[in-house]
């Protein structure tokens, strides 16, 4: 597992997740684990908006063309 660290943060919003981990009967680390597990999760419009980025990328690097051509691999294939 991935470990991060977060500098620089207010004591208020610390003291403001104390609570709500209090609230839920978790630690502080588990409560600020929960909120990032939960916030990382893409909608469907950021899911399709980086499909969408990561096809053009695709296609930037084939020539224009979104996948490779595969009729020589298939060619081959046949032929043995």
């Amino acid at each position: 597992m991935a470990q991060i660290s977060v500098r620089n943060l207010e004591e208020d919003a610390v003291e403001r997740l104390r609570i709500k981990a209090r609230l839920h009967g978790r630690s502080l680390e588990a409560e600020v684990r929960d909120i990032l597990e939960r916030s990382s999760r893409l909608s469907r419009e950021e899911f399709i908006a980086f499909a969408d980025a990561m096809k053009a990328e695709i296609r930037d690097r084939n020539g224009g063309r979104l996948l490779p051509d595969s009729t020589p691999l298939v060619r081959e294939d046949r032929d043995r």
